[in-house]
């Protein structure tokens, strides 16, 4: 298990994940969401904690599988629509700033 632990910290790219596991994908997907994918891929490993693999075969099929699932939320949805970051969270129009208060963080003008 330690073997594979330490390959999968010598990758650096969601490219070298999906290489990695062996796993097609589609470019256009990956360019738009590689960071959520991956993201989502460490929140699905994090929720399987209590998985116990006694191999390395098999430890590499429950990440594998997880990965698989992590980029497949991203092929029928958008990073907005699955909310992974907390920037995303908190984007649900309830935050706004008024222009009175952005006028009055403004410096004052010298007068002409």
């Amino acid at each position: 298990m330690k073997a594979m632990i330490e390959k999968l910290h010598q990758l650096s790219s969601a490219e070298d994940f999906f290489r990695f596991f062996a796993i097609s994908y589609d470019d256009k997907v990956v360019n738009v969401s590689r960071l959520h994918i991956l993201r989502r891929f460490f929140q699905y490993i994090r929720q399987a904690e209590g998985l116990s693999a006694d191999h390395d075969a098999t430890l590499f099929m429950v990440y594998r599988n997880l990965l698989l699932n992590a980029y497949n939320d991203f092929v029928i949805s958008t990073p907005a629509e699955q909310k992974v970051f907390r920037v995303l969270q908190e984007a649900d129009g309830g935050r706004h700033i008024s222009l009175d208060s952005l006028r009055e963080s403004l410096p004052a003008r010298p007068d002409n």
